[in-house]
């Protein structure tokens, strides 16, 4: 208990470390928010008005304690670009509570197939290995290993692009730009979301099989492989009993990052599918300097970071309860 009440207290130090930044970071950046929201025509009247009802002039200090109590309580606030007519404002945690659920699924469906993929992917390549087989290598271990390097190589926008024109122009599996939203039809878009996550899986599967090969190799000239093979254990048997367990720890941290990078958002894999998730709300809040919803997203972006890499030291004591949290 004491060990996770540590990882607890880090994870709200860091999150109001990171609040605070975010809060200051925008106001020194240079530009009227009034000025944004009206355009240049407004009244000095209406200026003032909306200045009184943002509350933009407060101090920096109760400014910040207003929103971030607000945040704890709730109320994160509203954007200043989004508004559900022309007289109200769309709430913050409404315009994301519609977002989200996007990038999470996206996220989910990456995942599955990252792991369903590179896990059998990674212990196949380790087989074929030279050190493995106690001999030369199987020829697919060098094919393997230029394939892998050249597609973690491939940026994801053009990685996207092919998806899109192979999967959705030449095979006709799905309309490119027909995204249809999780309300109308769930099928439909979970139907829809495994090309994007083809394009995010793929690079990330090759990345996890290479890191799993090697991690295998190594463990497979350890002490307890050896000792294995004298009481009589399998080549099978020692790989997938002892090697791929313990192989599995430095790559359980590794699908860590991945999931962290997946679920703070696939900014340019959303922007090429056009799905209306957290990276693209993101983007284009930042360019419409909406600050609210700006600093929400970094907020929400640290704490999954930070709450994945919690999951992660709980999984390692899962995977090898020989390690104790210090």
């Amino acid at each position: 208990m004491k060990y996770f009440g540590k990882k607890f207290i880090t994870l709200i130090m860091t999150l109001f470390l990171v609040s605070v930044a975010a809060f200051l970071a925008f106001q020194i950046i240079p530009g009227d928010v009034v000025t944004s929201i009206l355009g240049t025509e407004a009244t000095p009247e209406r200026e003032e008005q909306l200045r009184e009802e943002l509350g933009l002039n407060d101090p920096p200090a109760v400014r910040y304690f207003h929103w971030i109590g607000g945040v704890l309580q709730g109320d994160l606030g509203v954007s200043y670009r989004y508004s559900k007519n022309m007289n109200e404002m769309m709430p913050v945690a409404e315009l994301i509570g519609d977002k989200l659920p996007v990038t999470l699924w996206l996220a989910a469906v990456s995942l599955i197939i990252i792991v369903i993929v590179s896990i059998p992917l990674g212990v196949l390549w380790a087989g074929l290995s030279g050190r493995a087989q106690g001999g030369p290598g199987h020829a697919l271990d060098a094919a393997l290993g230029v394939i892998t390097q050249a597609t973690m190589a491939v940026p994801s926008f053009f990685l996207g692009i092919l998806v899109t024109y192979l999967f959705g122009i030449v095979l006709g599996f799905f309309a490119p730009g027909g995204y249809v939203g999780y309300k109308e039809d769930f099928g439909g878009f979970l139907g829809y979301l495994i090309f994007p996550a083809i394009s995010i899986a793929i690079p990330k599967i090759a990345m996890t099989a290479r890191f799993l090969r090697n991690s295998m190799l190594t463990e497979l000239s350890s002490d307890y492989v050896r000792t294995a093979h004298s009481k009589g254990a399998g080549r099978r048997r020692v790989m997938y009993g002892h090697v791929l367990r313990n192989a599995m720890m430095p790559v359980v941290t590794f699908l860590g990052m991945i999931v962290a990078e997946i679920v703070a958002g696939s900014i340019v894999v959303e922007q090429v599918f056009g799905l209306p998730g957290i990276g693209r709300l993101l983007i284009s809040s930042i360019s419409t300097r909406d600050f609210p919803v700006v600093e929400i997203l970094i907020l929400y972006i640290t704490f999954v970071v930070i709450f994945v890499y919690f999951v992660v030291d709980i999984l390692y004591r899962v995977i090898d309860p020989r390690i104790s949290g210090t």
